[in-house]
């Protein structure tokens, strides 16, 4: 491998090359804790959610949390909010932001990608598409921080606070569209969703946009950050994706690539309800596992060269979006987010180039992604 996968996680500190994935698909740490490595056995294991269930926490998340008919039920409703034809109608607003950004870059000298461009757009993007105030994005902006913090030291009673704070929030803009009726946006629609004839309670909106907006806040501004350090650190590669870029190869399919070299979301949570075997490995019932994503995307049972980019030969292998019933239902709009970013850097830019020290921005520790800080120089398309 050309960088560490997990910093910070000391239980896979010996996966240091890909021809170890394969050797080793199954890891067992000493706190109990099980990681599933391998390609085929991380999808084996996502496809059978009977075996390998979703509910893994005694707080309800909707759906991350829930498995069978009730998560279906939810998915039906979260998956309309993520149609080509929204997608469609959100394109130009995204691409303003995009572009607005870019104006604002310091170009020919130093710039930290992550504080100018990449937090920024998530945040940006994320209240435009649900339809939030933009007063709404300091506070989100400094509710990432706190998270990440309070994430990364694991500290429960920090966590909580930060989730009653994000609460906080939502709830205020559930209320706003209550008293005004005739809103008409991503959020004001979620208030007149149903299940089975039923309206939605506060608490089940709540924890549904919690998982959006995370997904969209950290997962994003990750992505754009390892997008970009890429762009800087691999000329060659990065010379020919302009080329295809100016033939129309959908970028979507490049980023796609990109992030399985670098993953934004590394793991999902699992518990096993009865004693299974992965791999030889033997998984006794109640058990906590991780379905490492970013591993499984390195893995060269699935991957021939799979330090190699490669972008058309692996994109149908590719479980950056995950796998199963769980796939990420915000693909569309990863994908255009993501496409419209390469799309206006090309335009704005003739080439990118690293301004940090050593191989690699300084990477996130687990179980956060991607960097902290992404120093480049943007060189300025002229004419």
């Amino acid at each position: 491998m050309t960088h560490r996968v997990f910093p910070g996680l000391r239980d896979l500190d010996d996966i240091t090359t890909t021809t170890a994935i394969p050797q080793c698909p199954v890891k067992h740490s000493p706190s109990g804790q099980h990681f599933v490595l391998g390609h085929p056995e991380v999808t084996q294991a996502a496809a059978a959610p009977d075996t390998f269930s979703a509910s893994v926490s005694p707080r309800v998340s909707v759906p991350n949390s829930m498995d069978g008919a009730e998560h279906a039920a939810y998915r039906t409703i979260i998956d309309s909010y993520f149609t080509a034809a929204r997608m469609a109608t959100f394109e130009p607003t995204c691409r303003a932001i995009t572009r607005d950004l870019m104006s604002q870059l310091t170009f020919s000298a130093p710039t930290d990608v992550m504080d100018t461009l990449a937090q920024p757009f998530a945040n940006r993007v994320q209240t435009a598409f649900m339809g939030w105030p933009t007063t709404l994005q300091r506070p989100l902006e400094e509710w990432v921080r706190k998270n990440h913090a309070a994430t990364r030291a694991q500290d429960r009673a920090a966590m909580i606070r930060v989730a009653t704070e994000f609460d906080g929030y939502i709830v205020e803009q559930l209320q706003v569209r209550r008293n005004n009726p005739t809103m008409t946006d991503v959020t004001a629609d979620l208030v007149r969703e149903t299940r089975d004839g039923v309206p939605l309670t506060d608490e089940q909106l709540v924890s549904l946009i919690r998982n959006w907006t995370v997904g969209e806040l950290a997962t994003i501004a990750a992505s754009v950050g390892i997008i970009v350090a890429w762009l800087a650190a691999h000329p060659r590669e990065s010379a020919q994706v302009r080329d295809l870029h100016a033939l129309g190869l959908d970028m979507a399919v490049v980023s796609d690539e990109i992030l399985r070299l670098h993953s934004p979301f590394l793991a999902s949570r699992r518990r096993t309800t009865t004693d299974t075997t992965v791999a030889e490995d033997m998984i006794a019932a109640e058990s906590r596992v991780n379905l490492m994503w970013a591993t499984a995307n390195l893995d060269p049972r699935a991957f021939p060269n799979p330090l190699d980019f490669d972008p058309l030969r692996n994109q149908d292998a590719n479980v950056l979006y995950g796998h199963g019933t769980h796939y990420c239902p915000g693909k569309p709009l990863a994908h255009l987010e993501l496409r419209i970013i390469l799309d206006e850097l090309f335009t704005h830019t003739t080439h990118i180039t690293p301004a940090w020290d050593g191989d690699l921005p300084r990477q996130a520790l687990y179980p956060t992604a991607g960097f902290t800080e992404v120093p480049v120089i943007l060189h300025r398309t002229h004419g």
